[in-house]
């Protein structure tokens, strides 16, 4: 069984695994460009010695020290993280990659991994990490997949092999990206839009009627715009990767470039408006909406106005 572990990467996915992994007596190094950061580093500090999670000043020592190396870095990032930890690597060892990309960004990777005889592991996480931890599902594959599902299946962890080759595993996230993400930017510029025509109550009623199971008379809403509030950047570097999936095989990716724009729209004008996620919660997305882009009342007047 693998004893140790090094996570390239700390952030909300990199900590929240690796501190479940610890807790099942796995030795956890972990090492976050953050660090860096002479702001962030106390910070990252505490969170490791809470998670039990050991941290290493480089990306070069955690490669070193981990018999599994996992990368749980952005969309934007993953790539070069593959390849400047390639030749760091030893035939052994293996790179198991988490993040959100491409099949032919995996594919990259793995070719990196391979020139310096390193496994290379494509692993698509497919629900939000938090409120699952461990049991989040992963779906995996690459040639060693079987054997990898095995180890991490004994160390709680819910994952399924879908292929023995680079890029299945990806492109089932990537396309369920652009629903999954599509809605939350739907919804975001659906509300925004009907908050200001004080439309929203009987929009939201409509929808639930449509599609009752779904909750849009309920938290739905508040938690579809939350992640965009919260995420919206790091989703919008995802989408890049999903407008890449689909051009890959000559499709054209109008939703996935529109959902880009869409994501960013709302963190842009929080940026703008000088407001930090942190301070919304409990998250409200009339709040919020009414924060970034004036109430209702103020865009009547001016509706007026301009007829």
């Amino acid at each position: 069984m693998t004893t140790t572990v090094s996570m390239i990467g700390f952030g909300e996915a990199g900590a929240i695994l690796g501190e479940d992994l610890a807790a099942q007596g796995v030795r956890i190094y972990a090492y976050d460009r953050l660090l860096e950061d002479p702001a962030k580093r106390a910070a990252l500090h505490e969170k490791a010695q809470r998670c039990g999670v050991q941290l290493c000043e480089g990306a070069a020592q955690a490669t070193a020290l981990g018999e599994w190396i996992i990368s749980a870095v952005t969309a934007d990032n993953a790539l070069e993280v593959a390849l400047n930890a390639a030749p760091l690597m030893k035939p052994g060892q293996l790179f198991i990659d988490i993040n959100s990309v491409a099949p032919s960004t995996k594919r990259a990777a793995a070719k990196a991994m391979e020139l310096h005889g390193v496994d290379y592991i494509d692993a698509a996480v497919m629900a939000p990490v938090p409120p699952q931890r461990l049991k989040t599902p992963i779906l995996l594959g690459g040639q060693h997949a079987t054997l990898v599902a095995e180890r991490l299946s004994g160390l709680g962890m819910n994952v399924r092999v879908v292929a023995n080759v680079i890029g299945v595993a990806s492109a089932i996230k990537m396309c369920r990206s652009i629903m999954i993400k599509g809605l939350e930017a739907l919804t975001t510029e659906c509300l925004s839009t009907a908050r200001q025509y004080h439309a929203e109550g009987e929009v939201l009623a409509s929808l639930h009627q449509s599609f009752p199971q779904m909750g849009w008379d309920g938290a739905l809403p508040h938690y579809l715009i939350s992640r965009v509030a919260e995420h919206g950047r790091r989703r919008a570097e995802e989408m890049k990767e999903v407008a890449k999936t689909a051009r890959d095989v000559d499709v054209v990716p109008n939703m996935s470039q529109a959902i880009v724009s869409a994501q960013l729209g709302l963190v842009d004008a929080m940026l703008d408006a000088d407001i930090d996620y942190s301070h919304l919660e409990p998250f409200d997305w009339i709040n919020l909406i009414d924060t970034v882009y004036g109430s209702p009342i103020a865009h009547e007047s001016t509706v007026r106005e301009k007829r």
